[in-house]
């Protein structure tokens, strides 16, 4: 999987999480290591995701955190 693809879907887990994730609960989703995650969320962060996290509870992302559109509308 390509790091741009990893970063969305880490996007797209925490979006739909109930509570904190874990490193090792996205790492095994992803099937990369729990260091993998850790990386791409401090390059998350650095593109200044709401992403908050802490040791031995896991991630979340703050609440009115969209994705901006991918592709142009048809009025667009």
């Amino acid at each position: 999987m390509r790091k741009a693809a990893r970063l969305f879907e880490i996007i797209q887990i925490l979006r739909l999480a109930k509570g904190p994730v874990t490193a090792a609960e996205i790492a095994e989703r992803l099937e990369v290591t729990p260091r993998s995650i850790y990386r791409d969320i401090v390059v998350l962060q650095g593109m200044r995701v709401p992403i908050e996290g802490e040791r031995g509870l896991g991630y979340i992302l703050r609440p009115g955190f969209d994705l901006t559109p991918l592709m142009f509308s048809i009025e667009e």
